[in-house]
């Protein structure tokens, strides 16, 4: 069972996003407008059982976006286009986290792009 009052691991959801750095952000747009459950009102039919307490933002994420086809891709989309003004639920995050993800995963980034730029490794 993962335990969402854990702090998210960012390097390695940044890292994992890197194979979506090529893909055009009308392309992601699309799929994600496409395939996102939320978009097309595939939200859990019941409400979750809270045990009494109201979720935290990490849990009703988690559960807003539970099966979604297209988690990182919508994760890399408002990386792409909110940035640190990101505001609801996207890629089954809450504000927070992604606010805080956004700034490892810009980094990540441009750490990428110095060292494709050296000459080194490209992503």
């Amino acid at each position: 069972m993962v335990n969402h009052r854990s702090i998210p691991d960012f390097e390695a959801m940044a890292a994992r996003l890197d194979r979506w750095q090529p893909v055009p952000t009308e392309v992601l747009r699309d799929v994600v407008m496409r395939r996102g459950l939320c978009l097309w009102g595939l939200y859990p039919a019941e409400e979750p059982d809270w045990d009494g307490c109201a979720p935290s933002d990490r849990e009703l994420a988690a559960q807003l976006c539970a099966g979604c086809p297209v988690i990182d891709q919508c994760l890399e989309l408002d990386l792409r286009i909110a940035g640190a003004c990101t505001t609801g639920v996207w890629g089954a995050l809450a504000e927070d986290d992604r606010r805080a993800l956004h700034r490892v995963w810009q980094h990540h980034r441009q750490q990428q792009q110095a060292t494709a730029q050296e000459g080194g490794l490209t992503p």
